[in-house]
């Protein structure tokens, strides 16, 4: 089943949207813990100053710090709307000069400012069930021999109202920070798309009759660049195919054209003849003109599919080069007796392996074969032989014939290309050889033959394992 088709701009929104909520939830705890903690610090300077509000009653009398608090005071100093103070003065000996009840005493050491105050210690404790936050300040007042520990605590109804109000209160901020967010993200994405769409309309509009790359490449977005090269190199590849049919075509066409005329006109001519040996004659010409077409169409649909497997992965599968060309021999060995060619095989009897298709590389050998018979020497010797060597695996034909022109053997692998050649070729066998070389890795060599003649070589990558 096909998977469903989905947005690039969905996908985009999709992987956006999480890590924006984590971004403002997180954005939002931290402007909360934030706050918090300098409302912290605003009711524990508020702690603080009452502790040293105590402190200013303490008296010392000799040596001794005392303290007296009318009920006035008392109350004023426990006053609050809203929580509940407690206070609590003794000496380091433990005895209470005043106090609302015993306080827990703080467990960390006590802090000390630069300034020389009195050291002092916040800490979180439970009176009567409550939460309460409890500033404990040590001091010495002057004149007095023994130390004096104040705490002052306070329930913390006030801090958590205020810090509810600063969590609600954060909370349109947020919302709005994510609608902005949502909207931004979504005309960016679509910005995004916008400009996809602009890359897929330049590409619709494009001629039907040219294959045209995508150009500018600067005109789209950075991030399809990759998928535009891609884009633009399967074009090059397409067009530079599409040239190349277009030419086999018309070349395929002017050489068929011509053996159609001969062929005309031989059977014009035999219908015209009276005498039956003549008309025999005729008759034997125009089969000459059908087998040498025949060998043309052949050379042509050769061609054709060699052409439409280079654009497809060919499936290469491990064959024996020595076995198939003995056997393509055995196949072509009456061709080569009627034309009195003393064809051989040098080589092992099988066991040389090369990765490849088969049916394209007995196309080869034949067409090897086939372009040393038609010019090669009359009478003459061919000598097929398939060696493997540590880097490379090789097929050479050689004849005895009148061999290549080294200035032409980089021309005999043209389509079409017979130079002054004799023989009844269509200039197709050794363009098909290197069409399949190609499409093999293979490489193909072109020289001067030890029997005399020509020399075609074959080489191919050892196949690994």
């Amino acid at each position: 089943m096909a998977d469903a088709p989905y947005s690039l701009r969905g996908v985009l929104l999709r992987r956006l949207w999480l890590p924006l909520l984590v971004l403002l939830l997180a954005s939002a705890v931290g402007a909360f813990v934030l706050a918090r903690h300098y409302a912290e610090q605003v009711y524990d300077r508020w702690l603080l100053d009452s502790a040293m509000s105590l402190a200013q009653l303490i008296e010392v009398r000799g040596d001794t710090a005392h303290m007296e608090i009318s009920p006035a005071v008392s109350r004023m100093f426990t006053w609050d709307t809203v929580d509940r103070i407690y206070g609590d003065v003794t000496r380091a000996d433990g005895t209470r000069l005043y106090g609302t009840g015993a306080l827990p005493t703080a467990t960390a050491a006590l802090a000390e400012d630069a300034d020389d105050s009195p050291a002092r210690s916040y800490y979180d404790a439970v009176i009567d069930a409550r939460d309460v936050r409890v500033v404990q300040v040590a001091m010495t007042p002057p004149g007095s021999a023994t130390p004096i520990v104040i705490r002052v605590a306070e329930t913390r109804t006030k801090r958590l109202r205020l810090e509810h109000r600063l969590l609600l209160a954060s909370i349109p901020l947020q919302g709005t920070i994510l609608l902005l967010a949502a909207w931004l993200a979504w005309s960016g994405t679509g910005a995004a798309a916008r400009h996809t769409n602009g890359a897929a309309r330049r590409l619709a509009s494009a001629p039907l009759d040219a294959l045209t790359p995508l150009e500018p490449r600067d005109a789209a977005p950075r991030e399809l660049w990759p998928a535009v090269d891609a884009f633009n190199q399967l074009v090059s590849r397409l067009s530079a195919m599409q040239d190349a049919q277009q030419r086999f075509i018309s070349n395929a066409a002017h050489q068929l054209r011509t053996p159609l005329a001969g062929l005309q006109i031989e059977l014009e001519s035999a219908l015209r003849e009276q005498d039956p040996a003549a008309q025999r004659d005729a008759l034997a010409g125009l089969l000459r003109g059908l087998t040498r077409l025949r060998h043309l169409t052949h050379q042509l649909l050769i061609l054709s599919r060699s052409e439409d497997s280079a654009g497809a992965m060919l499936t290469m599968r491990p064959v024996d080069l020595a076995e198939l060309a003995r056997d393509e021999l055995e196949r072509l060995m009456d061709r080569a007796v009627i034309a009195n060619v003393d064809l051989g095989y040098e080589g092992p009897d099988a066991g040389v392996m090369v990765m490849g298709e088969p049916q394209l590389l007995r196309e080869a050998i034949s067409n090897l074969v086939d372009n040393a018979l038609r010019y090669g020497a009359l009478d003459g010797v061919i000598t097929v032989s398939v060696e493997a060597t540590r880097g490379e695996t090789r097929l050479s034909v050689n004849d005895n014939g009148a061999g290549i022109d080294p200035s032409l053997r980089s021309r005999v692998t043209e389509r079409f290309w017979r130079g002054d050649a004799h023989g009844d070729g269509c200039g197709l066998g050794l363009a098909i050889v290197a069409e399949i070389a190609g499409r093999h890795r293979a490489t193909l060599t072109i020289g001067g033959s030890p029997l005399g003649g020509a020399q075609v070589m074959l080489a191919f990558p050892s196949r690994a394992g």
